[in-house]
């Protein structure tokens, strides 16, 4: 069980970079990651060739911490959902978090409506192509926001998209792999998914797919580490209607599997969190 002393979680989350803060935290420019055109989120905002709103957006939801009560105490949001890759960049990961986060990715209705509700950041690709140029690897990802919203957080949840031969799979795999340093997360990640009929396969190998570097956004919570899920095309695209896997169609026309696999992961959580005691 992990135990958390409550006055070090609220010191965290008021220590954290403030959410107006849309550049990195104070440090060095990272190089670019191979492929990558932007080193990191900071200089993809300020480049001149790229429009927010236009070219890309942002999206996040922070929970109202409010408990002035000497009686009781209210709940503390534990988990963040992100998407450092969302909208048209890596299909379908902007309506798996805001799923998995507690909301229907078509109006936002709290789905299941007894909750829990988690709290969520996204980065969207809103080109019609091209959103590839917009891709900044995760130990890169220096958003203000993101950094904050993690840093606030004892656990973090992490979505990505890749093909079955980035997986190291055979080609039409259907899977999804399990990373990051939270070994008890990945173990919950692993079985609920298997309840669910989903394939999951440990992740490995390099960085980029394994979610192991300290640096990765992942890894950034509170605990030091987090989960990051990467997902082949095939199983993203198995999600959503044929013929309706685009920005605008996607959150209506979702399958059941994009609901099995939200679940997984909701359930996931609910363990991880019911074993961790803020005092």
């Amino acid at each position: 069980m992990t135990v958390i002393n409550r006055r070090t979680l609220i010191t965290a989350l008021a220590a954290a970079p403030a959410l107006g803060t849309l550049g990195a935290v104070v440090g060095s420019t990272p190089a670019s990651a191979a492929g990558d055109l932007f080193p990191s989120n900071t200089a993809l905002y300020a480049s001149s060739t790229v429009v927010e709103g236009v070219d890309y957006g942002r999206r996040y939801r922070r929970h109202l911490i409010d408990d002035q009560s000497l009686q009781s105490r209210g709940p503390l949001v534990r988990t963040t959902i992100i998407a450092p890759h969302g909208g048209g960049i890596e299909v379908g990961t902007s309506e798996l978090c805001l799923a998995i986060a507690g909301y229907h990715p078509a109006d936002l209705t709290p789905t299941p409506a007894a909750g829990p509700t988690h709290d969520f950041w996204m980065f969207e690709g809103l080109r019609s192509s091209y959103n590839g140029e917009l891709h900044v690897t995760s130990t890169h990802c220096d958003d203000g926001v993101a950094r904050a919203m993690c840093a606030g957080s004892l656990n973090v949840v992490s979505l990505h998209g890749c093909t079955a031969a980035q997986a190291g799979l055979e080609a039409g795999a259907q899977a999804v792999l399990v990373g990051g340093l939270n070994s008890t997360f990945r173990q919950y990640l692993m079985e609920e998914f298997a309840a669910e009929g989903i394939r999951a396969v440990t992740a490995s190998g390099e960085e980029e797919i394994a979610g192991i570097s300290t640096e990765n956004i992942c890894n950034r919570s509170l605990l030091g580490m987090g989960a990051q899920l990467e997902m082949t095309t095939e199983l993203r695209t198995a999600m959503f209607a044929p013929g309706k896997n685009t920005r605008a169609e996607r959150a209506t026309n979702t399958l059941p599997l994009f609901w099995s696999y939200a679940t997984a992961v909701r359930t996931a959580i609910k363990r991880l969190e019911a074993g961790q005691t803020v005092l």
